[in-house]
């Protein structure tokens, strides 16, 4: 074979390389920067709240938890880290019981680790008794309204009971506010299974990436991320993100703030 011959199969090779990897690798950046931009600058069709911490302040529950367990506030982060295994725990093994009830399963667990006498009817009342009148957070009806007025179809989303949150929402003032409230009692399973943020999005008849969460609870956000919905997260003191979970769209320290980015949206 001549140079000429071995010099022409050599570009040509080279081009064909370039022409088939170039244009792919800029399509494949071009997409996902697209989807992104439709994600963060549309609005979703409907909005989704968690209620305890990320609505409602838990400061007098908190408080009572810590009362039985002999004034000891640093244990109050392993109470509500055992509630949350626990419910977990209950979900894999296909078991219900009301998040209050777990709460104060996990209650006794916890005082029984630290030599603390704990009967099942204290830690019953320790829970569910502040955390049926538990108040609003100061900037959370206003930011409601104004989501409404901007048109914002609303949806309470908890790990409580039905009968639990009507009677939290009762009290603090907020049962106006809301479209529809859902809790993950009608379908038995914890969120952040999957499965919860399917069942949300089917009874409000949209798909999964028409959905937004707004939560205070990294784990709840994950969930909702990993079931392709999108995210709002609400950085109250002691909230983290998961490290290893998507990034949600938006992060503010109050629902006000939120408000504002969700309400700018097209």
């Amino acid at each position: 074979m001549n140079n000429n011959r071995r010099n022409f199969i050599k570009k040509s090779a080279m081009l064909g390389l370039a022409s088939a990897t170039i244009p792919q690798f800029g399509f494949a950046t071009s997409n996902k920067d697209h989807k992104q931009m439709n994600k963060t600058t549309t609005r979703p069709k409907v909005l989704f709240f968690d209620v305890n911490e990320t609505l409602l302040d838990l400061t007098a529950m908190k408080e009572s938890v810590g009362k039985v367990l002999g004034n000891r506030s640093d244990l109050l982060p392993l109470w509500f880290t055992t509630m949350l295994q626990y419910s977990l725990v209950s979900t894999v093994g296909r078991q219900y019981n009301d998040f209050g009830i777990i709460g104060s399963a996990a209650l006794q667990m916890v005082a029984a680790n630290h030599g603390i006498t704990l009967s099942e009817e204290e830690g019953r009342e320790a829970i569910l008794g502040p955390l049926r009148s538990i108040p609003a957070h100061p900037e959370v009806k206003q930011a409601l309204s104004d989501l409404k007025k901007a048109g914002y179809t609303l949806v309470s989303f908890t790990n409580s009971s039905n009968i639990g949150v009507e009677t939290q929402f009762k009290n603090a003032g907020l049962l106006d506010y809301f479209d529809k409230r859902l809790s993950i009692e009608d379908i038995g399973k914890y969120k952040p299974h999957t499965d919860a943020y399917d069942w949300a999005a089917r009874k409000m008849g949209v798909n999964s990436n028409e959905c937004l969460l707004v939560a205070a609870h990294g784990w709840d956000i994950a969930g909702a991320l990993w079931a392709n919905w999108r995210g709002a997260f609400v950085s109250r003191p002691g909230a983290q993100q998961y490290p290893l979970a998507p990034t949600p769209e938006i992060a503010e320290p109050n629902l006000k703030l939120i408000a504002e980015r969700l309400i700018a949206l097209k």
